[in-house]
């Protein structure tokens, strides 16, 4: 079975403030020398996917950063799928812990999300990870095959071809801790070995499972090397020059 090609995201949440630093993190992107092997995915706020998707090298691809679950209707504030694939955005992120915990959305709300998207030929870059507390109780597996559980129920086999499982342990994101690459290793072997059980170890095999939580250029390149990490969604450090030496990381895997 060919290789898992290594997929690292940029998320840029509620970033850049202004247009300016926008157009400079374009440049340092269009200019940069990244490693052809990788796929590359930015999300920027939704104002700025269609001008971002105008002025992007071609080599990278855009995602947004949530859908509604609707194709369209009376839902101020959403954005559907069927805008997304229509205005030709690839990809859109599900479930990332702040959607989860600031905007209250559950797991039975992001795996209709994961669906819709789907169904609307849009790649999925479902987000999953624990609280602190639910580390130290030891309840790390149970907390992401409950996350994993609805998404399974809705998603034929055929559709984990275009999805994408981002492990972000919640007391990693922005804290400037970080798993160890060897707990991120366990985790995300955990999560391969839940999908070979659920689904296939065929589907398990093929599906990328990517870190994120506090990754940056020193610590990419070991957890890069860990057999079941197939790269990172990467939030602050994206949106610095650092971000291209967090991509090219993956050139650790091809020499291992």
């Amino acid at each position: 079975m060919a290789p898992r090609q290594f997929f690292v995201g940029g998320n840029f949440k509620m970033n850049p403030s202004n247009v300016v630093t926008k157009q400079e993190l374009l440049k340092n992107l269009n200019d940069a020398d990244i490693d052809p092997s990788v796929e590359v995915v930015i999300a920027p706020p939704s104002l700025y996917l269609l001008p971002v998707l105008e002025l992007l090298r071609n080599d990278i691809k855009v995602a947004a950063q949530n859908c509604y679950y609707k194709a369209s209707g009376a839902y101020t504030g959403e954005i559907s799928p069927a805008q997304l694939r229509d205005a030709k955005v690839p990809y859109v992120i599900l479930g990332h812990s702040e959607r989860r915990t600031l905007f209250n959305e559950t797991s039975e709300l992001v795996a209709q999300k994961v669906k819709a998207a789907i169904e609307d030929d849009l790649s999925a870059i479902l987000c999953v990870g624990e609280t602190l507390e639910q580390r130290e109780k030891d309840q790390t597996v149970q907390v992401i095959q409950e996350q994993l559980q609805p998404v399974l129920k809705l998603l034929k086999v055929e559709d984990w071809s275009k999805v994408v499982i981002a492990y972000e342990p919640v007391w990693a994101i922005g804290t400037g801790k970080v798993a160890t690459a060897a707990q991120a290793q366990e985790v995300h072997k955990d999560i391969r070995s839940y999908l070979a059980k659920e689904i296939s170890p065929e589907v398990a095999e093929k599906t990328r499972i990517i870190y994120g939580g506090s990754v940056n250029a020193k610590n990419a390149p070991e957890s890069a090397s860990q057999p079941d990490v197939d790269g990172f969604l990467v939030g602050g450090a994206s949106l610095k020059p650092e971000f291209i030496d967090i991509v090219n990381s993956g050139k650790v895997k091809l020499q291992s």
